[in-house]
């Protein structure tokens, strides 16, 4: 073995060791009755084990039942807010109700300390300090909206918003309204439009894939470009992030990779429940194949059997994503997502498994309407 090969195993082996320890101080503080979150403090009762004496690493926590959607559905939304952070400013954010009543999910500060996180990926040449954003997805309940509004701020900037609502884009697509779906489309890309070209300095910008596609094509049809428009850095992520996709943006959209073009695009895997899982560098040598890696020891996503959701697959094999959310606000043990992909090998900056071709689970699909993402 070289001494590359070592240097990762040790790194792998400690980062196991700090999951094993943040995950022992998760469970206890949602499960101590003096911090605990009411929620799991009633299911623990339905529990065959008592996590407090019987959680001693992260595997331990597959003896938890998987946790269910309908747990998130409906309230009341105080029996997610643990003991200990009683009488704090909480966020309630949602998830876009494609599946019936929307799932709920109670934050005080975790979204902050998300983005803030994702903030140290992010290259300051593309990124500049103090540079002005653009938010050009999903406003309302979610969490998107105030999270990226917070990294700009977090960077030194101003966020420039636009109004979007994804479950009305939705229903217009359920109903087969195609010609109001282009014209609310045109719609949000108009209001970005005016940010862009009204002097503002905005160097960053937030988008979805659709989105961005559609500004690139009206800006195009305007006679200009999102490089002309001063735009350097793009954090994106959605269902369509796909490596076509991402080729096409950086061929045919932006002009050229960030050397020739001057932007740069990261993609991003999160959502209300997990956070932001960040990229490896895409690159034309990898043929912009897309890997993410969760934010652990804050969460976690791992790729397994579609028939026993305790296993792993091997690496490279195609499974089901299945996440864990660890913190102190919110601790979801073994949701099972509703996208599948390839279980990637750990590396030196992000040593433990990640997961690539992340798309919609096969036996989910056709049932989901992926909208603006």
């Amino acid at each position: 073995m070289s001494t590359t090969e070592l240097d990762l195993q040790n790194e792998i082996s400690k980062a196991k060791e700090r999951l094993d320890q943040h995950t022992v101080e998760t469970v206890q503080w949602h499960f101590h009755e003096s911090t605990g979150c009411p929620f799991w403090l009633e299911k623990k009762s339905e529990l065959k084990f008592d996590p407090l004496t019987d959680v001693k690493s992260y595997d331990d926590l597959k003896k938890f039942p998987h946790f269910e959607d309908e747990w998130l559905r409906g309230g009341p939304i105080e029996r997610w807010i643990p003991k200990g952070h009683q009488g704090k400013p909480a966020y309630v954010f949602e998830t876009g109700g494609t599946t019936g009543i929307p799932k709920s999910r109670m934050v005080i500060n975790d979204f902050r300390t998300d983005y803030e996180l994702f903030s140290e990926t992010l290259p300051d040449e593309y990124f500049p300090k103090g540079s002005n954003w653009l938010m050009l997805g999903p406003s309302g309940p979610r969490r998107l909206r105030l999270a990226v509004e917070h990294l700009c701020q977090f960077r030194g900037g101003i966020c420039f918003c636009i109004d979007l609502d994804p479950r009305w884009v939705v229903k217009l697509i359920k109903k087969g309204w195609m010609e109001h779906l282009e014209e609310y489309k045109k719609h949000c890309i108009d209001q970005a439009i005016t940010v862009l070209t009204a002097n503002h300095d905005v160097k960053c910008l937030f988008a979805t894939p659709k989105l961005l596609d559609s500004l690139c094509l009206e800006l195009e049809e305007r006679g200009t470009s999102l490089a002309e428009t001063g735009i350097t850095g793009i954090f994106s992520g959605g269902t369509e992030f796909t490596p076509q996709w991402t080729r096409y943006c950086v061929e045919e959209l932006f002009g050229g990779p960030p050397a020739e073009s001057g932007i740069y695009m990261t993609p991003t895997y999160g959502n209300t429940l997990m956070g932001l899982a960040c990229s490896k560098p895409v690159t034309a040598q990898e043929n912009y194949k897309i890997s993410y890696y969760a934010p652990q020891p804050r969460a976690t996503t791992e790729v397994v059997s579609f028939e026993d959701y305790n296993e792993l697959v091997g690496i490279g094999e195609t499974g089901r994503v299945k996440l864990t959310t660890l913190t102190d606000e919110f601790f979801v043990p073994g949701f099972m997502e509703r996208d599948e992909g390839e279980r990637e090998a750990p590396f030196d900056k992000y040593p433990w498994d990640g997961v690539s071709g992340v798309r919609p689970f096969h036996e989910l699909a056709s049932a989901t309407t992926v909208g603006v993402y």
